[in-house]
């Protein structure tokens, strides 16, 4: 599997508010034999969580609440703000793994932070061969500790205006939020009545540094308003023909241009845990500097390979360029010489390049 199936959903009309502009993902039918509800962690908006991996590795970052994937066909869902199996005290909690198997046909996992630990994970462990030009400390400790900073959603200016005024379609399972025309983030479940019940959530997600940006120094997003030419129209059969050619349009336009590179790229996927008939994974693009922009993320698809559940992050430029220096020097055994040749530079700009990359530690200090 190398591209997202968005098999089963369409791009509804959007809904403009200042720079924000929010896309409905629309499903003919629910996704058969899965339902997505949110477990609260309790305590305040702001509390921090440690997960504690099998390896002995941390990653600790603000979890505001955990996903239940439910395939057990009972086919309800929890009301957004309820707690499950227990509220964790406010402040700092320990969960032991990103996805928890629950009683029954029910998986817990941490939305969007399945897709953040892949990528502070990508060659987590440093060298694996023992070069001269590699100090021992990355030898011993690798890349530790990776950082990696974001907005939370309720920060990012307009996009709690809009998610609270804006109109929630019947057949809604899904949304692209772009700030200042610039995709910020998509999210999908399987059935609307799971978006109507974790709509709100986008509020509690993690947004990159340009998309605060847009969202506070971009100009307002330009409205796209039909046009149909009332002199081909004779009747209500002729206008409703006409609004589905719109309709039609607007679905290509937005598929093809503004979300081409969420559609378009080819990722690396990594399965998390199988569940039943669907399978969860994370996915990173392929650090292509240069190109259209390119997002993490987790998804849950069916035995088609058809997308049930989706939540992305759009990576900065930034991140692209540490996530493709990690893949080139991987990809040469870690030696600077052959990777600074295929990257048609020098050893010397290698090492600058590897420095202001943040993994200075990975170099040799000079005596």
């Amino acid at each position: 599997m190398t591209a997202l199936d968005l098999t089963g959903l369409s791009a509804g009309p959007a809904q403009v508010w200042g720079g924000i502009r929010l896309v409905p993902l629309l499903r003919a039918e629910p996704v058969a034999g899965l339902r997505l509800h949110r477990e609260a962690y309790g305590g305040g908006d702001f509390a921090t969580e440690d997960v504690r991996l099998n390896d002995g590795t941390h990653y600790t970052s603000y979890i505001p609440h955990g996903f239940v994937a439910d395939w057990s066909g009972e086919g309800t869902a929890a009301a957004y703000g309820t707690s499950l199996g227990g509220a964790a005290p406010a402040g700092r909690v320990a969960l032991h793994r990103m996805a928890k198997r629950r009683p029954g046909d029910r998986l817990r996992f941490l939305p969007l932070h399945l897709a953040l630990e892949g990528y502070l994970a990508l060659h987590f462990g440093g060298p694996s061969t023992l070069w001269d030009t590699w100090s021992r400390q990355a030898l011993r400790c690798g890349l530790s500790p990776r950082v990696e900073s974001a907005y939370l959603g309720a920060d990012v200016p307009g996009l709690a205006d809009a998610l609270r005024v804006f109109e929630i379609h019947p057949r809604q399972c899904g949304v692209l939020v772009y700030a200042a025309d610039a995709l910020g983030a998509a999210f999908a479940v399987p059935h609307p009545d799971d978006y109507r019940a974790l709509h709100a959530t986008l509020l509690q997600d993690l947004f990159g540094e340009l998309i605060h940006q847009y969202a506070l120094f971009g100009r307002p997003a330009a409205e796209f308003t039909a046009r149909i030419e009332d002199r081909h129209v004779r009747g209500i059969g002729d206008l409703r023909a006409a609004v589905r050619a719109q309709e039609r349009a607007w679905r290509e336009a937005h598929d093809t241009v503004m979300a081409a590179e969420l559609y378009a790229t080819s990722y690396a996927f990594s399965r998390v845990y199988r569940m039943g008939g669907f399978d969860l994974w994370r996915f990173l693009p392929p650090f292509e500097r240069g190109g259209a922009a390119q997002h993490i993320g987790e998804a849950i698809t069916d035995r088609k390979g058809r997308v049930a559940y989706l939540k992305t992050f759009r990576l900065s430029e930034n991140q692209v360029r540490r996530g493709h220096l990690l893949r080139s020097l991987a990809a040469h055994d870690w030696h600077l010489g052959r990777c600074a040749e295929a990257l048609g530079t020098r050893p010397a700009e290698l090492t600058r390049r590897i420095r202001d990359a943040g993994f200075a530690s990975l170099l040799r200090e000079r005596g």
